[in-house]
């Protein structure tokens, strides 16, 4: 267990400073714990932890769920939800992230150790399951073939305007007017393109072949404007050596 860096995002510091004593009784290599949304995303950016433990009630405008869309979709990290809330509303929304183990207040020391070793065979699991050929994706050399019903239907790289991150799908917008639907979190994706792409956006990939212009907000393909994140501003400028 030792070496397996665990990060605690919750903001009642008494339950943040136990859950983090029992982890390092545990043999866990424990981060500082984080109390919000951003405190945990800059750690997450610093540190790069194997596993996040994450309260669903966060003060401030962003909660627990908000968090793990962010680290599902752009870290692939695995998480643990910890909460005592179990409304209708908060459950529905947990729902849809799929999350590999759910810790329940009050817990002990064994509910705690059970949640992670399940969280980290689940996140195994699935990472060995995506080296197989997806059945709803066949990939070639310069195209790959989504799966619509009974058909498989040839998407060429080149003819992709853009992509659009929409929680675990994307959209595939291409040139001949078309929106093609994947299951897939936008970091898998992407790491399967070929260089002519480029993320501008937490939740968009452009291609940048067919790039019609730029300014410090937008990029502009075609009728489509889309969203340059502050975080990727300077590097997409690098790349067409704009400065």
């Amino acid at each position: 267990m030792s070496g397996l860096k665990i990060l605690v995002v919750e903001d009642e510091i008494v339950i943040a400073d136990n859950i983090c004593l029992i982890l390092e009784q545990l043999g866990y290599n424990v981060l500082e714990p984080a109390i919000n949304y951003s405190e945990a995303i800059e750690t997450i950016n610093s540190e790069n932890p194997d596993l996040c433990i994450l309260d669903i009630q966060l003060a401030g405008s962003k909660d627990g769920i908000d968090l793990a869309w962010k680290i599902k979709e752009d870290y692939n990290i695995p998480f643990i939800f910890l909460t005592s809330n179990a409304d209708p509303r908060t459950i529905e929304r947990a729902k849809k992230l799929a999350p590999p183990a759910y810790l329940v207040k009050p817990f002990n020391r064994d509910d705690l150790y059970t949640s992670i070793e399940i969280a980290l065979y689940n996140s195994r699991e699935k990472a060995d399951s995506s080296d197989d050929v997806d059945a709803d994706q066949i990939r070639i050399k310069d195209a790959f073939f989504i799966k619509d019903k009974h058909l498989f239907h040839k998407v060429k790289y080149d003819d992709i305007l853009f992509a659009k991150s929409d929680h675990v799908y994307i959209e595939i917008f291409t040139t001949d007017g078309k929106k093609h639907l994947i299951r897939s979190s936008m970091n898998d994706f992407e790491q399967s393109l070929p260089d002519q792409f480029f993320r501008t956006h937490r939740s968009y990939t452009i291609n940048l072949e067919h790039l019609d212009a730029i300014n410090s907000l937008n990029v502009v393909i075609q009728d489509y404007l889309i969203p340059i994140g502050k975080t990727y501003r300077s590097n997409l400028l690098k790349v067409i050596q704009l400065k």
